[in-house]
């Protein structure tokens, strides 16, 4: 402090700089003033104004500048309820309108419906075709007779007994074993073109020529040569050519009556046969298989074989109008059963299908006439033991009719 009375010296004002960025800066004077004596000190007494700033020159910056960083907005603040107010209710869904209904395509449908069902009745029509027994039954032999106008079946019973148990045997009292082959029910059924179907029954015994074996029992035929000697020996003794052949044997038999329901069947007199296992009373009567089977091969009647070959008549035709009745045909569990049933029982001709079988059913359903060939007697022959004899002249007559595709004369029609 200098004495009182002197007056301090003046500090000296600080030199202002100008920084780059155009703000002055103020700088304190250095502490350690040199002495005036000193040779630099004979420098302005001014201060250089870029005394202070750098001397380095500003270069272009050559590298990577480094990536702007954006400020992000801050966050809004939350929501605040207000007091007293209860909180916002969740906005629900609108409610989306309701989609049209499409249109159902029934006219697509019922036609899919149509078109599998149609497809499996052809697989169905197949499926039974093929279940049919073929054999060679139709034989091609010299002089054979020549085609004729409408259609011409020829049926065979037999007593074939193929697939039948001991036990089944006895049930149907078919008598066992027998030896070859017979056959007890033999038919003739000619389809018109045009007119009414007639079935016509051969006896068994009918005398009549058997080529290549002489004159004996029309049986005798099938029993000798199976189904193709019998049909060569109805065709020269009708002189009908046959189309289609189909044949039966017991268990077939019964298993298509009772696939069918049984059949209706009215008898004028009772029928007690214990070799054929039947009692049936008078009246009329629905008869099982069994029952059935019976009734068309008992001979326990008064006029025997002519009796019998009537209840067969009658028998078939109530069995094929059972068949083709609404009954039958509306009720599909029944007619599987008839028609594959029919289908395994039969035997036919290698050309026959089951087509050929329901023509031949439909011709028969009702409607048709029922004869047998004219009887003209019985003889007894060494041989061939008792037989029956046919007119001649009325049998000529009878078939001539058939072979032109016509109706029988109602004189040489045998009412049964």
């Amino acid at each position: 402090m200098p004495p009182r009375g002197q007056v301090p010296p003046r500090r000296p004002e600080p030199t202002q700089v100008i920084r780059r960025d155009g703000r002055p800066q103020q700088n304190r004077p250095p502490q350690n003033t040199p002495p005036q004596n000193q040779a630099w000190s004979q420098a302005p007494a001014q201060p250089n104004r870029n005394e202070w700033a750098p001397t380095q020159q500003p270069q272009q910056f050559r590298g990577t500048p480094p990536p702007q960083q954006r400020r992000q907005a801050p966050p809004p603040p939350p929501r605040r309820t207000p007091p007293n107010q209860p909180p916002p209710r969740p906005q629900q869904a609108r409610p989306q309108p309701p989609k049209p209904r499409r249109r159902r395509n029934w006219g697509r449908r019922i036609g899919i419906t149509a078109l599998v069902l149609l497809l499996a009745f052809v697989g169905a029509i197949f499926y039974v075709d093929n279940s049919l027994n073929r054999i060679d039954a139709l034989p091609d032999y010299a002089g054979r007779v020549a085609d004729t106008p409408g259609t011409n079946w020829l049926i065979v019973g037999s007593d074939s007994r193929d697939g039948l148990t001991p036990e089944q045997e006895q049930e149907l009292a078919t008598g066992g074993d027998t030896g070859p082959k017979r056959t007890d029910t033999i038919m003739l059924v000619h389809v018109p073109k045009s007119g009414k179907t007639t079935m016509v029954s051969i006896p068994r015994d009918s005398y009549v020529p058997i080529p290549g074996e002489g004159s004996n029992k029309i049986n005798a035929a099938f029993a000798w040569g199976g189904a193709p000697l019998l049909v060569q020996t109805v065709e020269q003794a009708t002189g009908l050519r046959i189309d289609h052949y189909a044949e039966i044997g017991f268990s077939g038999f019964a298993g298509i009556v009772d696939a069918v329901g049984g059949v209706n069947v009215c008898l004028q007199s009772p029928i007690d046969d214990p070799l054929a296992g039947i009692n049936l009373p008078a009246g009329c009567q629905d008869l099982a298989g069994k029952d059935a089977l019976g009734f068309v091969r008992t001979r326990a009647t008064a006029m025997a074989d002519l009796d019998r070959m009537n209840n067969q008549r009658q028998f078939m035709s109530a069995l094929l109008s059972k068949a083709t009745s609404p009954t039958t045909f509306l009720n599909p569990f029944r007619l599987w059963s008839l028609v594959t049933d029919a289908a395994k029982s039969l035997q036919v001709d290698k050309s026959d299908h089951i087509w050929n079988l329901a023509s031949l059913a439909w011709a028969l359903r009702g409607g048709m006439t029922t004869t047998t060939v004219p009887v003209g007697g019985f003889d007894y022959v060494d041989g061939a033991g008792d037989v029956l004899l046919w007119d001649k002249a009325r049998a000529s007559a009878f078939f001539d009719a058939l072979a032109n595709d016509q109706q029988i004369p109602a004189d040489l029609i045998t009412v049964g």
